[in-house]
């Protein structure tokens, strides 16, 4: 389940995934959560291609449903693009 939003001039991609991989020929297995990653870039440029980086969103356990996992994604991403006070950006490596 992948959502695309927009904050402060980045696109934000949600991606939500069950906890537990599908395995081949069973349905999709929901009740054991799902987890979230988010990916945050730069909107296309025509100067070459923009910069992009990956964040898993930090839990402990499973989110219990995807609305829970969307709305902890993008909190997560704000925080992420807002800062912590330093000049560092989200685009350089920690």
């Amino acid at each position: 389940m992948t959502t695309i939003c927009h904050y402060r001039g980045l696109d934000i991609t949600l991606l939500v995934y069950p906890h537990r991989a599908t395995q081949t020929g069973y349905g999709h297995n929901y009740e054991e959560g799902f987890d979230a990653s988010i990916r945050i870039s730069e909107p296309d440029s025509v100067m070459g291609s923009p910069r992009t980086r990956i964040f898993r969103v930090p839990g402990k356990n499973p989110f219990v449903n995807a609305g829970d996992a969307r709305r902890a994604s993008m909190a997560y991403a704000e925080m992420l693009i807002d800062g912590d006070g330093s000049d560092r950006t989200i685009f350089e490596s920690a």
